[in-house]
């Protein structure tokens, strides 16, 4: 089963998710992407992906495209508020403070496949939600990278402000319900290339940048997400994400 996406000329803004099933969400959507493609409701494939991630399904879903100045403008608006803090030691921070894997509905279908079905084209998926090939332009490096489930890891999901970084910032005082959203939020997950997810790690804006094509949109995007979640900003990722809107058009 395959779904073919049409460009996106520009950034559309992801509709705000909030409360403990917005991590579900996701993994809906995946379902009804099997469903749709099966059935050829399209509509329905393309309805459940716009609930999910603000974006009509008919479009490419990625975030490559240019912010729009509107979306630029905002961003600035969000960073001059944005308060300034230094990040608290990583001490008894674990990956599973945020829940132990993606979270997964009970139709079996996980939060990274509902990433994919939406940040690739040329999407092929098994009936059991698993995504098994598609392409796209990679944000991070600005080339074509290929997936496919003989190496999946070619093709990471990665948490635009890391969850480490959250952690440190403020997360940690998070219960668990919403350490578990913010790790699924859609607005703070990226296909990303493997490599290139691995050497951003745990670093902010301050100490990684994706390549210089993608830093307006990467800038207002984690903006987006700190704004969202209340998170203060460390002042070397301020910096950083103030020079990154300088590159915006």
């Amino acid at each position: 089963m395959t779904r073919t996406a049409r460009s996106e000329s520009s950034r559309t803004r992801r509709r705000r998710l909030s409360g403990p099933l917005a991590s579900v969400l996701a993994a809906i959507a995946v379902a009804f992407f099997v469903v749709s493609t099966v059935t050829g409701k399209n509509d329905i494939l393309f309805d459940a992906l716009e609930d999910f991630t603000g974006r009509d399904g008919s479009e490419t879903a990625d975030d490559t495209g240019p912010a729009t100045r509107e979306d630029v403008e905002e961003a600035r608006e969000r960073l001059a508020e944005t308060e300034t803090a230094d990040p608290e030691p990583r001490d008894d921070y674990e990956r599973d403070e945020f829940g132990s894997s993606w979270v997964t509905a009970g139709n079996g279908c996980p939060t990274r496949h509902a990433i994919l079905v939406r940040d690739l084209e040329n999407v092929d998926a098994d009936d059991d939600c698993t995504v098994l090939s598609g392409v796209f332009d990679d944000p991070y490096t600005g080339e074509q990278v290929e997936f496919t489930a003989e190496d999946p890891q070619a093709v990471q999901i990665d948490h635009v402000v890391p969850l480490s970084l959250a952690w440190r910032m403020g997360a940690a005082e998070w219960d668990r319900d919403q350490r578990v959203e913010f790790a699924n939020d859609p607005r703070n997950l990226l296909a990303a290339d493997g490599p290139a997810n691995m050497s951003k790690g745990d670093s902010g804006p301050g100490e990684w940048r994706p390549y210089e094509g993608y830093q307006c949109s990467y800038a207002v995007t984690y903006i987006d997400v700190t704004h969202h979640y209340d998170l203060p900003l460390a002042p070397e990722d301020r910096e950083g994400l103030e020079e990154m809107l300088g590159t915006c058009a």
